[in-house]
């Protein structure tokens, strides 16, 4: 088989497909068992779709073939090709419950997921000039994604049975709200998405909350969602379960979970003291410490910087070791 085509366990593929994106390609699985299931695809294009088919023709598939698809979040790279896939296949598509409204209704909400990042931004120091730009850099990555209706609902606790495997679903919010973790006990093996990289450490990123209620409210509140103790809380859960290994979205298979899941702790306490050190020099704006932090990156990717300092601010405040004080209309951050 070529590099982008590897066995990673008795009956579990994995195909590396090319996306446009800084993270490199993003790892589809396919689940050889009844159901035929591949798990995340791709984003929407050309190449893409055509990298997915040539691994599948590899392990001896077509797309036609395929009977269940499932998404593990909502992040573009993982779902992009669902529409064009269930139409050349007559498939299935599983997601988490949650999922299931705003994935199907994708384009609007990815506007007002853009929406609550331009106002974060703005809130908390992003010169405005610069959100206005990247939300419209945002709003031209939308086709990278696609509305597609599920046929089939995960719910957390219950199980996908297929005829060889069971797969026990975890939501994990964390690095995206609708984390989905496919957790093969007998096995001891976890399909996990995004939610536990060996080569990167998951960005936990501030997202639109699922629930339309719970959307109008963060859109309209001076207030937002908190996903890194959210997604601590989900690493700590992974590690209480000790899979032998995790099958994540982007590179290699994470054969150390344990060992790994320490040093991603440890390495988000660390973050949370130099970032407090800095708060107790001077208050300052978030993105004040992005830029301390990451220099003209802070311009750039000034929304992630911005979610990775306000995600240890939210630890911090948890420890009523920081406040956030509204100034002239920008929140500043104050020990």
């Amino acid at each position: 088989m070529s590099a982008s085509v590897q066995a990673v366990a008795p009956g579990l593929h994995r195909i590396e497909v090319p996306t446009p994106f800084r993270v490199g390609p993003v790892n589809a699985y396919l689940v050889e068992d009844e159901p035929l299931t591949l798990v995340d695809n791709g984003p929407n294009s050309a190449t893409s779709l055509l990298a997915l088919e040539s691994g599948l023709n590899e392990i001896g598939y077509a797309v036609a073939d395929l009977e269940l698809l499932v998404v593990t979040h909502q992040h573009v790279d993982h779902h992009g090709l669902t529409s064009a896939l269930l139409s050349r296949s007559g498939a299935e598509l599983a997601v988490l419950d949650a999922l299931a409204a705003p994935l199907a209704g994708w384009p609007a909400y990815a506007e007002g997921n853009d929406a609550l990042a331009q106002r974060l931004m703005c809130r908390h120091g992003v010169p405005e000039g610069v959100a206005t730009v990247l939300r419209a850099v945002a709003r031209a990555q939308h086709g990278w994604g696609g509305a597609a209706q599920a046929s089939r609902l995960l719910v957390s606790g219950e199980r996908l049975e297929l005829h060889a495997h069971t797969f026990e679903i975890i939501h994990a919010p964390g690095h995206s709200p609708s984390d989905t973790l496919l957790w093969d006990a007998r096995e001891r093996i976890m399909l996990g998405g995004d939610h536990l990289l060996e080569h990167i450490s998951s960005n936990p990123i501030i997202a639109l909350p699922l629930d339309e209620s719970d959307a109008r409210r963060a859109l309209d509140e001076p207030c937002r969602p908190h996903p890194l103790p959210a997604y601590l809380a989900s690493l700590r859960r992974t590690r209480s379960l000790r899979p032998a290994i995790v099958l994540g979205g982007h590179g290699p298979p994470v054969r150390n979970v344990p060992a790994l899941i320490d040093e991603r702790l440890r390495f988000h306490a660390r973050r949370a003291e130099k970032i407090h050190s800095m708060i107790v020099e001077r208050p300052r704006a978030a993105h004040e410490v992005a830029r301390a932090m990451w220099g003209e990156r802070a311009l750039t990717q000034a929304f992630l910087t911005l979610c990775e300092v306000l995600g240890h601010v939210d630890l911090l405040a948890e420890q009523r070791r920081v406040l956030e004080v509204e100034e002239d209309a920008i929140v500043r951050l104050h020990a």
